[in-house]
């Protein structure tokens, strides 16, 4: 995604160390890729705010996926990352970022931490990120990544993330990476005035829309963003609403 554009993008991080395994694992292979990536998938499809795109050209997303896929890493598409579950496409991962309007002082809450990728990604623009992964395995390797390459803004726990975090709530954001029919109404509890939350909703075994969610004065807003296809929510989620 395009080596002369990033040279007018600042380098921002907030607080965070500098990825400790990026010298070691990166190589010019896998820049030129993560700049195509940028410029293909993410700038020609209207992306636009600055810090995504930077903290998207930065991340060595060839760590958040089996080495055996590592070749895939940077293609425009999602990739498998065992227990089922998937990382999901560059482009999503940047258009979900974006329409939260972070500004950088934010407490983020993102359900589903999958390969971590996607909370390193809001760590790159944020000050605090609290993530939750129901799945044990991804739980404990996405905690253990995340802190190899020094994220020391970015909490992972382990449990069913459709009851959120109530212990570091209110958010500012909140960011669900998994399907699911209804919007969970403690992720709406959790969720400060004036926040915003985005979520793929729909039929989890079909295809969903990403909605964002605005909440003011405790009236919330529903905005159609466009249609996706991601795995169900686990957990409780699959209970029907309301049980």
């Amino acid at each position: 995604m395009g080596r002369s554009l990033f040279l007018f993008f600042a380098f921002i991080v907030f607080g965070i160390q500098p990825l400790a395994a990026l010298a070691a694992s990166d190589s010019d292979k896998y820049a030129r890729a993560r700049e195509t990536m940028v410029q293909d998938q993410l700038i020609k499809r209207g992306i636009v705010d600055k810090r995504v795109l930077a903290a998207m050209n930065k991340l060595p997303r060839h760590l958040f996926v089996p080495k055996i896929l590592a070749f895939k890493a940077y293609t425009d598409s999602p990739l498998p990352i065992g227990e089922g579950q998937t990382i999901s496409q560059p482009y999503i991962v940047a258009l979900m970022t974006e329409v939260l309007e972070l500004k950088g002082n934010e407490k983020v809450l993102e359900i589903g931490t999958g390969s971590g990728y996607q909370a390193a990604v809001l760590a790159e623009v944020t000050k605090e990120v609290i993530s939750i992964e129901i799945k044990k395995k991804l739980c404990v390797k996405a905690r253990n990544l995340l802190d190899s390459l020094g994220y020391t803004n970015v909490e992972t726990q382990c449990g069913d993330g459709y009851f959120g975090w109530n212990k570091g709530a209110p958010y500012d954001a909140i960011m669900l990476t998994a399907a699911i029919d209804h919007i969970p109404p403690p992720l709406l509890a959790q969720l400060k005035d004036g926040g915003r939350l985005v979520l793929p909703l729909g039929n989890p075994f079909s295809y969903q829309n990403l909605v964002l969610v605005t909440k003011e004065n405790n009236d919330y807003r529903v905005w159609q963003i466009a249609g996706v296809l991601f795995v169900p929510m686990t957990g409780h989620a699959m209970k029907p609403f309301g049980k």
